[in-house]
């Protein structure tokens, strides 16, 4: 057991001191002696060490200076000062010491900092820029000594109350105080695309903190014009001073870092998105998942810090056990661990962190784990040392043992890969920090011990002792007879052993108790052994004396020979013990990462043919063609080219062969939920125009998948009815495999939800205090929004033509609703009472607004010639009813009186289930209003198409629009029809491959 081996010598050490405070500054301090003054040499040299002094870097044998806490030399030749406290190294390997580049403050330190109400705050308190983690850092030794036993010297300390939560400071792990373990503050902003928990307060959805954190950047880009302005024209009026503003200034600028919390791979790229937006340095906070999109990640450029908190084996001993394991929880767990080295073998910049980690003394073991399933050493290294020292700005202090860095490294036995290599210590700001404190002596080898027997004799007796898990083992022999010693350790200068002695001859259980003699000060145990005196106590309780001397030093080969000749204790997921791997050392995954990741995923986009012609299928055009017998339908690349009976067959296209089958255009569901991330609705507040949909597209749906094997290959995404004007929506294609911009449906006009009735005044909610409360109340809020509206056009307007006095505040709710007035966002509103839609309508009318379609619209058949005048379309549930109060008088036939009265009409889903029928809520136009089967299925083809704004692209089928087409077993009005194939531009997307 060599360890680093101090100079004991106190004559030495008093010498050295004397040296030590002629020759070198210590660290000046504010604060006065609160005794005697301290002269402690702070001059240290490790000898014979392997320096590693950064990742690919190594000395092989050298020396390391460090003097006031500072690295002076580090090399192969290098002179040690007269005035070094000497240590040796032979046979250590000295790493630069490792920086946890992700640490949260406690809750009650950041719930104190976030809660501050001095000096003026943004007006959402989840928005804290303000807050810094050096003011509220308090140093936690248990913390600091778990970390230092896992090699990390530095971390970084942040927030974690809020949404923007705040500035981090990177802290030393030494038990020094406050104003010493400040390495660096303002470090980096931390923010979180997700609302905290435990208020009622906005935002309380993933959008609705996209849209906060998005007006707080927008708001701190006005904060500094808007300050240049008044300080640059006298007689302004003065703006307000805001805190939070002011700290969000670096960051807004791209001088601070912006680290992002992302839960999941999704996420990340939302961050980006984020980042391109506002010119932002950001940096992930990855969720150990990013696997799942390594190739969109790498083109987003952002280094991301990783957790290890890798998912442990699911339970599977049992069928029943097994039942409740997820194919994508087998698959996480065993690709989980190979997150580094992907991210890594694409080009992708990563950084470790303890955090996630429910004991941070895994932390060293989890990242040999990653080495172990194909993170390359290097690279390991680098995301504890060089690549955290970079992103967090102190490369020039940290992250490598090169002269004028901060001297703060880890001594290590061997490799810091190899399982089974111990940490001896760890330097920190060149405090020494024993992590297994050296003993007195290395007694491995081979020893021969004299006894003086009771009967007069001697006899002698060889003891072998090694180390196993840094433990001493050993054996005894006498003669050639040998027994393994039960016990053996080393307390201070007293060393013991006991071992049963019935194979030696010997009756019971003895003892061995010995005093070790130190070799001379300055003189390596190698060169000088030990020896030791003491007594074998025999089972009687007598004692012979008995001396003994080191015959030979212990063998290392041998020691690793052994180790690795151990079986292997890895578990596979039922639980049981395997055979080490003896063909390589690194592990891959069983299986490769599909998308999204599980039983439906896929390894890519599906194969779009140059051609594809589809034959001798009677084709529902949605067209001026009407209804075509045995026809065919001409694709090339994506895109229709020819409808009718005579199309020559093309030499390179792929044939369908149709005959007896119906083919249609694909289904568009006019209002659905599916394929959002955290929710539908944000309820913080009654208008929420600048939340959108398309923040938070969720492609790993399952419903995308399921809807497929039901014809739908689009649909409007619509926010929730919670708000009298709620958010964005977004048009989708139903791309199964595709990321979430994929999904998006290129140039559909924008729109937006808004809502009337009882979902709006919450009337069941119980005791609310959110204003309106009453359908009176709801129709002041939209007028109200749009005065608003007005009255912010007109000042960005006048600004713009004469940009004097205080530039005017970018308001992304009033952004979102000036569109509406200007006609380019569309108003898709949740309604059901004939008087509310009246009412609607006309608010609407005095603003020149024109409704584009009214969701649900169950009493629209009382009104509809009053719809049909306004122009708006309505997207009407077939025969869905009873379920609350306002709508006990829809009706079956609604759908055709609307139709008939001149109203573009179309029947939805908003479900995720009825949407895979939605050919069957088309049929129910002929059953109740005697619609002809081909305008039923306008009902959810061409209708939805115009109402959406995306008709010149799909919902028919003509030539120059998409290949979005359905292929079915019969009529696709008939319940006795399957979908058999769906394709979307020209790629066949059910049944996949």
């Amino acid at each position: 057991m060599l360890r680093c081996q101090p100079c004991r010598s106190f004559f030495a050490l008093l010498l050295l001191s004397g040296s030590a405070a002629s020759s070198a500054a210590a660290t000046p301090r504010t604060s006065p002696p609160a005794g005697l003054r301290e002269n402690t040499p702070s001059t240290h040299a490790l000898k014979g060490a392997r320096l590693v002094i950064a990742p690919g870097k190594v000395i092989e044998r050298g020396t390391l200076v460090i003097r006031d806490g500072v690295i002076v030399a580090a090399g192969a030749e290098v002179t040690v000062p007269p005035e070094a406290r000497e240590h040796d190294c032979r046979g250590k390997t000295i790493y630069p010491g490792f920086i946890d580049a992700l640490g949260e403050l406690s809750a009650e330190a950041s719930k104190l900092g976030a809660s501050d109400k001095r000096g003026a705050g943004y007006w959402n308190p989840k928005v804290t820029p303000q807050v810094d983690a050096a003011t509220c850092y308090g140093i936690d030794a248990e913390s600091n000594e778990k970390l230092r036993s896992q090699g990390i010297t530095a971390r970084i300390e942040a927030p974690s109350a809020g949404i923007i939560k705040g500035t981090s400071a990177l802290v030393s792990t030494a038990d020094a105080s406050g104003g010493l373990a400040i390495l660096k503050p303002r470090v980096a902003l931390h923010l979180m695309l997700t609302p905290s928990r435990g208020d009622d307060l906005y935002p309380k959805s993933p959008m609705g903190a996209m849209a906060l954190v998005r007006q707080a950047f927008y708001d701190a880009r006005w904060y500094a014009d808007v300050w240049q302005a008044y300080e640059m024209q006298p007689g302004l009026p003065r703006p307000e001073r805001n805190d939070a503003l002011a700290a969000l200034q670096a960051a807004a600028a791209g001088k601070m870092p912006v680290v992002v919390r992302t839960p999941d791979e999704l996420y990340s790229l939302r961050a980006h998105l984020l980042a391109k937006e506002f010119e932002l340095t950001v940096i992930l906070e990855g969720s150990g998942r990013e696997y799942r999109r390594v190739e969109a990640l790498k083109a987003t450029g952002l280094p991301v810090i990783l957790p290890l908190d890798f998912p442990k084996a699911p339970r599977v001993v049992t069928p029943e056990t097994a039942m409740s394991v997820s194919l994508e929880d087998l698959l996480h767990w065993d690709l989980a661990p190979e997150n580094p080295g992907r991210l890594s073998a694409a080009g992708i910049k990563i950084a470790f962190t303890t955090h996630g980690l429910s004991d941070a003394g895994e932390f060293l073991a989890a990242v040999r784990k990653t080495v172990d399933r194909g993170l390359s050493p290097e690279a390991a290294l680098a995301a504890l040392t060089t690549t955290p020292a970079e992103l967090l700005g102190v490369g020039d202090r940290l992250g490598t043992l090169e002269a004028g860095k901060i001297a703060s490294f880890v001594v290590a036995d061997g490799d810091l890969f190899d399982d089974r290599t111990k940490l001896s210590e760890t330097w920190v700001d060149g405090e020494r920090h024993e992590l297994q404190p050296a003993p007195l002596a290395d007694l491995r080898g081979t020893w021969e011990v004299q006894l003086a027997k009771p009967d007069g004799g001697t006899e002698t007796l060889t003891i072998q002792l090694g180390d196993e898990s840094n433990k001493l083992t050993g054996k005894i022999k006498r003669g050639e007879q040998e027994v393994a010693l039960t016990r053996a350790s080393l307390d201070a200068a007293q060393f013991s052993a006991q071992f049963p002695a019935k194979s030696l001859g010997w009756e019971g259980v003895l003892q061995l108790s010995g005093t070790i003699s130190i070799p001379p000060q300055g003189e390596p145990p190698a060169e000088q052994p030990p020896s030791w005196l003491g007594f074998l106590v025999w089972s009687g309780g007598e004692r012979s004396p008995c001396s003994a001397r080191r015959a030979a030093a212990y063998d290392e080969k041998q020691k690793k020979q052994q180790e690795e000749a151990a079986p292997s204790k890895d578990e596979n997921a039922a639980g049981e013990e395997k055979p080490p791997d003896k063909t390589s050392k690194t592990k891959t995954a069983l299986y490769s990462v599909n998308f999204p990741l599980g039983a439906f995923g896929v390894f890519g986009p599906p194969e779009q043919p140059k051609a594809v012609l589809f034959q001798h299928a009677t084709v529902w055009t949605c067209g001026p063609a009407g209804v075509v017998e045995n026809a065919s339908v001409l694709v090339r690349e994506g895109k229709i080219t020819a409808v009718g009976a005579d199309i020559d067959i093309p030499a390179d296209a792929v044939l369908i062969e149709a005959e007896g089958k119906h083919l249609t255009p694909g289904i568009i569901d006019c209002h659905t939920h599916i394929a959002t991330d955290g929710g539908i609705n944000e309820m913080g507040q009654t208008i929420t125009a600048e939340v959108r949909i398309g923040d938070f597209i969720d492609p790993n749906d399952v419903q995308i998948y399921r809807q497929l094997a039901g014809g739908v290959t689009a649909a409007n995404v619509l926010h929730g009815s919670a708000n009298t004007i709620g958010g964005q929506n977004q048009v989708i294609k139903l791309r199964w495999g595709a990321l979430p911009e994929e999904l998006k449906f290129s140039g559909a006009p924008p729109g937006i939800k808004f809502a009337l009735g009882e979902n709006v005044k919450q009337s069941n909610w119980g005791p609310g205090t959110r204003y309106p409360q009453s359908r009176l109340g709801v129709e002041q809020v939209v007028a109200d929004a749009f005065n608003a509206a007005i009255d912010y056009r007109r000042r960005w307007n006048e600004w713009r033509e004469e940009p004097t006095g205080l530039p005017p505040r970018t308001d992304l709710e009033l952004e979102a609703l000036v569109e509406v007035l200007e006609g380019k966002r569309f108003i898709h509103c949740h309604s059901y009472r004939q008087d509310e839609i009246l009412a609607f309508l006309r608010t609407c009318e005095q603003f020149g607004v024109r409704v584009r379609t009214l969701q649900h619209v169950l009493e629209g058949y009382k009104v509809a010639d009053a719809i049909a005048r306004h122009g708006a379309g309505g997207s009407s549930f077939s025969d869905w009813w009873g379920y609350k109060f306002e709508v006990y008088d829809a009706i079956p036939y609604n759908g055709a009186m609307l139709h008939r009265a001149g109203v573009l009409t179309s029947f939805n889903s908003d479900d995720a289930e009825l949407a895979r029928r939605l050919n069957l809520e088309a049929a129910k136009a002929v059953k109740y209003g005697g619609l002809s089967p081909e305008a039923a299925l306008h009902f959810v083809t061409i209708n939805p198409a115009k109402q959406l704004g995306i008709d010149r692209r799909v919902g028919s089928l003509e030539a120059g629009k998409d290949a979005d087409l359905v292929v079915w077993s019969g009529s696709p009005l008939s319940s006795y029809a399957r979908c058999e194939q769906t394709w979307i531009d020209g790629r066949k997307y059910y049944p996949g491959t």
